[in-house]
């Protein structure tokens, strides 16, 4: 029985990661943002300078992220957030769809269903990049102030 709980667990984690830009909610992210951002005013210069400055190097930005997003079947937007396993999954996924359709051991519409089931997953984060980039920078932030 355990071993069920398990996998539905497993399985609704994984449903999490894959529609994040559908779970994430604006007003949290923001919530969260703000009170981070107190955080930081209440560090002393020392640390102030240390967390900025390990910051600015690994900040992301939304513009970006969403430019990259537009490439929605390759996955480019996941490694620029440094997640590289779903960015594997969406880049394989897309070259098996690809290469299959024209080498032939999957049919054409095989192939195109593929990829047409990497696009609905995917697009939520295209319309949804500036809090997807924001939840990104705010765990960076936490991750940082944990360090300071």
């Amino acid at each position: 029985m355990s071993q069920i709980k398990l996998n539905k667990r497993a399985i609704l984690s994984l449903l999490t990661v894959m529609f994040e830009a559908f779970v994430l909610k604006s007003e949290t992210v923001e919530a969260q943002e703000e009170k981070l951002r107190e955080s930081i005013r209440e560090l002393n210069e020392v640390e102030r300078i240390f967390f900025f400055n390990l910051f600015s190097k690994q900040v992301k930005d939304p513009d970006t992220y969403a430019a990259l997003n537009f490439f929605i079947i390759t996955g480019l937007h996941h490694f620029y957030l440094k997640r590289y396993i779903r960015g594997s999954i969406n880049l394989t996924l897309f070259f098996i769809a690809i290469v299959g359709s024209f080498i032939g051991f999957l049919k054409l519409g095989q192939g195109l269903s593929i990829i047409v089931l990497i696009v609905l997953v995917e697009i939520p984060n295209l319309f949804r990049s500036q809090i997807v980039v924001k939840d990104y920078n705010n765990r960076l932030t936490e991750k940082i102030l944990s360090k300071a």
